[in-house]
């Protein structure tokens, strides 16, 4: 009897805990509609607080204020002069700071085999973006007449008149000391480069009245960045830094030799000398054997300091777009060949990700 007892109390369990789970779901229940009725009221009393409407005017009054502030800027002459200087030296326009910036930051990285000192990082992404800005100014001031005749740039701040040539004297003055201010705090290698360095950007535009090769006078302007760079990472200079600066003198030639090709036409007219000029109908061939030759310089230079296969990934890259920028300029038409022109900052950086990366995973 006792036996039939208990199976009798164990099958009378089961409801039992049934039971106790609905009533402690329904208390659950009860607690969480107390709690959204708490926080609805919490927030209805919020919404009709006289303070919360007075936080709400106050902040419509300051955002009022800042537009009306903006506006007023925007329509004073500080602004339309600032704007004006940022055209002058091509910040709207960045694309000529990250053809400056990638074999800059190449060297960086293979002299220091891996990630640079973060002060000399800086002061080159800096420098490098107040040496185009002010190449820009002076590049304005130099070409302020021809370009009246381009249709291209007939529109600039200062060939239109907009800002003086003392003013763009002034700009590339001050923008050149900052930088030279930026050098002063690296080593004294790099401080010398640097003289040479302004010299170089201060005299490349002159020099298409004089030569048919301004664009290689561009490509040791631009490239002198390098040796500067390494010499500030590692403090000396050797047979690798040249083959970086070599690459980089073939790589703007071919770039900008494209850019020419745009204003071939114009130029002819005016008597401006270009390598697209020189070059004539073999211009297509001859920017052809510069990418070999570029390519050829990418090689060795790899052997030389000893990257892996990330690197030579990014030469493969480099090598697909110079093809693609071969197609582009076929046929010589001018929004093709600046869309080649445009491209290179994709071959710049795809050699660039092959050496961070090849340090990054070494």
């Amino acid at each position: 009897m006792q036996w039939k007892k208990n199976v009798s109390t164990e099958k009378k369990q089961p409801h039992r805990v049934y039971h106790l789970t609905q009533a402690g779901n329904s208390q659950l229940k009860k607690t969480l509609h107390f709690c959204a009725e708490s926080v609805n009221r919490f927030i209805d009393y919020l919404a009709s607080h006289p303070l919360l409407d007075k936080a709400e005017n106050h902040f419509r009054q300051l955002t009022t204020s800042l537009y009306k502030r903006y506006h007023t800027f925007t329509q004073s002459s500080i602004y339309k002069k600032l704007t004006l200087y940022t055209q002058l030296v091509r910040l709207d326009k960045p694309i000529g700071i990250l053809l400056l910036l990638w074999p800059t930051l190449i060297a960086l990285w293979i002299a220091a085999k891996g990630w640079p000192h973060s002060s000399v990082l800086l002061v080159f992404v800096v420098g490098v973006i107040l040496m185009r800005s002010a190449g820009c100014a002076i590049n304005d001031y130099a070409d302020r007449h021809i370009d009246k005749k381009v249709k291209r740039t007939r529109q600039r701040p200062l060939t239109s008149g907009q800002i003086s040539t003392k003013e763009a004297l002034m700009v590339f003055a001050v923008l050149s000391l900052l930088a030279f201010a930026l050098v002063l705090f690296m080593n004294r290698l790099t401080i010398w480069l640097s003289l040479a360095g302004v010299a170089l950007a201060a005299s490349y535009p002159f020099m298409k009245r004089y030569h048919y090769l301004p664009q290689v006078h561009l490509g040791i302007a631009f490239g002198w960045a390098i040796p500067m760079a390494y010499a500030a990472q590692a403090n000396e200079l050797n047979a690798i830094t040249w083959l970086i600066f070599l690459a980089n003198i073939l790589w703007t030639t071919i770039y900008d030799t494209m850019y020419a090709m745009v204003d071939y036409d114009d130029d002819i007219k005016i008597g401006v000398k270009s390598t697209a000029i020189l070059f004539g109908n073999q211009d297509k061939l001859i920017i052809g054997i510069m990418q070999v030759l570029l390519i050829a310089n990418l090689l060795i230079l790899g052997h030389r300091a000893e990257l892996g296969g990330f690197y030579y990934a990014g030469v493969v890259m480099a090598a697909a777009l110079a093809i693609y920028q071969q197609f582009l300029i076929k046929d010589r038409q001018r929004e093709l060949c600046f869309k080649a022109f445009l491209n290179n900052n994709w071959l710049g950086f795809a050699l660039f990700a092959g050496v961070f990366l090849n340090y990054q995973f070494a």
